[in-house]
């Protein structure tokens, strides 16, 4: 039975249907960011507190681009705030004669205000905080903020809250500093966690800016934890490719460098060829990271083949079998063990999409095609012996590309023949959606068993790889696809391979990595991250790919049953057990981790039984786990954990697999020895 509801009569203006003038809510000045903060940094979150520090460096960059700067300064203060500092021209001061205001505030306080829109003559040619957004956003999203500049013998400040203005612009003593010095702090109504600047994620970047605006001197310093950083790189994205390079067997010795002006475009182009089987290319515009390439990159390929086809044919290089000219070299077989930084610096870039991941100039094209080619031309000409070398390393690829193709063509023709017929091992899902579907990668028989027992058949596929699959950091496209396990995974994805993977038509939107807690399972953990970044790479760009967390302990006593993660974990399991009261009294508590420690008989045995706390037992394989129990920890959507793979910086990604999948030993080593004292608890 329900009551009736009352139905009162609403005016027209306040009906469902209604939209006037009056509906339509305007916000002044700053008051939009605050309101959608996502719409200009991209999140609340990691990401968008580091934005901030992106948004003012980036004009400091810009000042140091325009050579007006020689030094940027960032501190790190122990109350969660920023100071970005540089030497400068200084934010212009005197009344801004649109907005009747000190130039200083109106670049503050405003949206789109900034020396970015004019013709250049008194602003920046060349930009990388192109929408001029950049200071007066960070201003609105901070709990406070002080500026500071020096200009012509003066010192000025101006603090504002919230965005909103303190008191106006307000002239100092005199100095000799010009410059300009941003002090803000991130306000805690906006972020979700105000004290959770990554040291790394921070000289990561600001180093990658050094490398792309040579000369420029980059000080970052953390007054909590007293550490430091130092960038200066006279050599610019020539020493980026060293450094990149710089635990690889190079081809060509000395990098390729050109940095040339064409009309009013830069073009920066650095590259080297190592003894490996995949490229490196970064791009740049204006020092943003064209993730998607663009126009540049585009005329750099083209006049990359072009350059090195008229090279080999002049010299008689390429040969069929009667000593004539044989076939071009393909852009693809010049790419193998192609490390190159593509820089160009322009008035107006045009960029597809908000993320600015790719460059839409049409006439950089030209420009980068034809700076590149000229000069490419001439080095080859007069370093003649590393010239063949180079050729030589990409008359391999090309032979190589063509074993690939056969390999290539034999699984893809054997699945299609077969009718698609996938691995025998595979124990598929039932649902024909990608997009609910799951597939786990599983260590071993033992461990596919139970996986394919406790799983959930409808959405939830079952993939055993027996042993370690191939080591794709040391093996060609044609080596690889002789493996039966990497094989069985590529007809099992059905997206293809290499170059001519489709993520589009993966069979499994989650991809999730399940191997064992031990040396063995993180090793085939690394190697199968290995073949995903070099041979699928858009299943990490998408975000499909996962590593699932098998718990590393079963803690019992009596009816109570809880599973840890960690180490950290079944510790603070035995405390809280330790409370438990036993016949209605309470269990003396340990007061230390070592008095705790005392009460567990360790044995050489992975159960660990103890009268006076619990049964634990350590699962040092996922084969231990009866089904149930593998479901219930790890592939139960509703309890499990699992970590997303991303690529936070691909080229510090690319580096730490070469480091520990590549053929020098030395690097790998000294990784080891750097790093062995933060292993803890490791099962050998």
């Amino acid at each position: 039975m329900t009551k009736d509801k009352k139905v009162t009569k609403k005016t027209p203006s306040a009906s469902k249907g209604s939209y006037q003038a009056k509906d339509i809510q305007v916000l002044e000045g700053l008051a939009p960011v605050r309101k959608r903060p996502s719409m200009y940094i991209g999140s609340t979150g990691i990401d968008g507190l580091h934005h901030l520090i992106w948004e003012i460096v980036d004009n400091s960059i810009d000042e140091a681009m325009a050579d007006h700067a020689t030094t940027i300064t960032v501190i790190l203060h122990k109350d969660n705030s920023i100071t970005v500092e540089d030497d400068g021209r200084g934010i212009p001061v005197d009344k801004h004669p649109t907005t009747k205001k000190s130039a200083l505030e109106t670049i503050m306080t405003t949206l789109h205000a900034g020396g970015k829109f004019g013709d250049g003559s008194g602003g920046y040619k060349v930009s990388g905080g192109l929408h001029g957004v950049g200071a007066s956003v960070v201003n609105a999203l901070s709990e406070w903020m002080r500026v500071e500049v020096g200009r012509g013998g003066n010192l000025y400040v101006q603090e504002y809250k919230r965005g909103e203005v303190v008191k106006p612009v307000k002239k100092g003593a005199t100095t000799k500093w010009t410059g300009t010095k941003i002090t803000w702090k991130a306000d805690d109504q906006i972020f979700d966690d105000i004290d959770k600047y990554n040291w790394k994620t921070i000289t990561d970047h600001l180093r990658q800016q050094a490398y792309l605006t040579k000369g420029v001197k980059i000080h970052i310093i953390d007054e909590d934890t007293k550490e430091t950083e130092d960038f200066h790189f006279e050599g610019g994205i020539k020493s980026y490719v060293e450094h990149i390079n710089q635990n690889k067997e190079t081809i060509n010795k000395e990098p390729f460098y050109v940095d040339k002006q064409s009309d009013d475009v830069r073009v920066e182009v650095a590259l080297q060829y190592v003894n490996d089987y995949n490229e490196r290319l970064s791009a740049f515009a204006n020092n943003i990271h064209n993730q998607d390439g663009g126009s540049h990159v585009v005329g750099f390929r083209a006049a990359l083949t072009r350059t090195i086809n008229s090279y080999a044919k002049k010299h008689n290089l390429i040969k069929n079998s009667n000593g004539k000219n044989g076939e071009s070299l393909t852009g693809d077989d010049v790419k193998e063990g192609l490390t190159v930084i593509i820089s160009v610096k322009l008035p107006d870039p045009q960029f597809e999409g908000q993320t600015k991941s790719k460059l839409g100039n049409a006439n950089i094209r030209t420009i980068t095609d034809s700076v590149f080619s000229n000069y490419f031309a001439s080095y080859l000409e007069e370093h003649p012996a590393e010239a063949r070398r180079i050729i030589s390393k990409i008359l391999l690829a090309a032979k190589a590309r063509l074993a690939a193709r056969a390999a290539r063509d034999t699984v893809i023709r054997k699945g299609a023949l077969e009718g698609m017929t996938l691995p025998g091992k595979l124990a598929d899902c039932s649902s024909r959606d990608p997009a609910s579907c799951e597939l786990y990668i599983v260590e071993g028989d033992s461990a596919g068993g139970s996986a394919k027992q406790g799983r959930d058949r409808g959405f939830q596929a079952i993939l055993p790889l027996r042993g370690k699959i191939l080591n794709v950091e040391r093996a060609r496209l044609d080596k690889m696809l002789s493996n039966n396990e990497i094989k069985s995974l590529v007809i099992a994805l059905g997206g293809g391979i290499g170059e001519e993977f489709d993520v589009e038509k993966i069979r499994y939107h989650r991809v999730i990595i399940m191997t064992d807690a031990d040396v063995d399972g993180a090793h085939i953990r690394t190697l199968l991250l290995t073949f995903f970044y070099r041979y699928m790479h858009d299943i990490i760009k998408k975000g499909y790919l996962y590593i699932a967390q098998p718990p590393l302990y079963s803690i019992k006593k009596g009816k109570f049953h809880k599973y840890a993660y960690s180490d950290t974990e079944r510790d603070k399991i035995l405390v809280e057990l330790e409370k438990v009261k036993e016949d209605k009294k309470p269990v003396e508590k340990a007061d230390t981790t070592d008095e705790l420690d005392e009460k567990i008989e360790d044995t050489e045995e992975e159960t660990v039984k103890t009268k006076k706390i619990a049964d634990i037992q350590r699962y040092k394989g996922l084969g231990e786990m009866n089904p149930s129990q593998l479901w219930e920890t790890t592939m139960d959507p509703k309890n499990r954990t699992m970590f997303q793979v991303t690529i936070e910086d691909a080229i510090r990604a690319d580096e730490m697999f070469t480091t520990l999948m590549g053929d020098e030993v030395a690097p790998r080593k000294e990784f080891i020895q750097q790093h062995a004292k933060d292993v803890q608890d490791l099962d050998v």
